[in-house]
Order: structure tokens, then sequence, then C-alpha cells
């Protein structure tokens, strides 16, 4: 079973482990931001470029973007699967499975280079 969970092959199970994963990654992830939003007593632009571009929060807000994506990928795979059917969508159903998940992860690709941009500023 820990083999299948490994291989990302859109198992029940491995979706999963996947989404737990980044939403343990998530998690302590908002709480460090809210926890510096909450206890910074006068925030100016200086304050926040410290922290945001310190070593640890871009390596932070790496690991978080990356959640992001994978968690959001398996999320609109799901609808994608689920909702994009013979059924719903007619005779063309693959075509427009196929086309929505070429969207979806052309946008979610866009969406982490230019995370990845600002975090590391190249």
């Amino acid at each position: 079973m820990v083999t299948r969970v490994l291989k990302f092959n859109h198992s029940g199970l491995s979706d999963f482990m996947i989404q737990r994963a980044t939403a343990m990654i998530l998690t302590p992830y908002t709480f460090l931001i809210m926890g510096f939003f909450l206890t910074t007593s006068e925030m100016d632009y200086g304050k926040l470029v410290e922290f945001f571009f310190s070593l640890p929060m871009q390596v932070a807000n790496s690991l978080a973007m990356l959640a992001i994506v994978a968690h959001a990928w398996i999320g609109m795979w799901t609808i994608g699967t689920d909702y994009l059917l013979e059924a719903h969508a007619g005779k063309h159903a693959n075509f427009i499975r196929s086309a929505y998940q070429v969207v979806c992860l052309g946008a979610l690709f866009i969406y982490l280079v230019w995370a990845f941009r600002l975090v590391w500023q190249f």
C-alpha cells in the first residue's frame, strides 16, 4: 500500500495523502503569517521587506506555493473527472475534460512561476 501512495497516479489514497500533507504545510505557514501581523506593533514597508525577504520566509513561501499548487491540482482534477462526464457534457466530454485539465495545469504553472519570481526576485 505504501508504494501506491508514492506513485501519484490519482488513486484515492494518494490524493488523500497529498491533500493532508499539503494541509500540514499550509497550517503552520498560516499561523506564522498571522503571528507576524499580530505581534508587529508598528507595521511599515521596511519590516515587511525584512520579514518576507529573509531566507527562512523565502523557503516557507516556496513550500507554501508548492503545497497550494499540489492541493489545487488534486481538487481541480477531481472536479474535472467527477463532473465532466458524457452524461453531463455530451459526446465531447473527453475533449472538454482534457482541455479543462490543460487550462488548469497552465494556470497553476503560471501561478507557480509568478509566485517564485515574487519570492526570489529573479
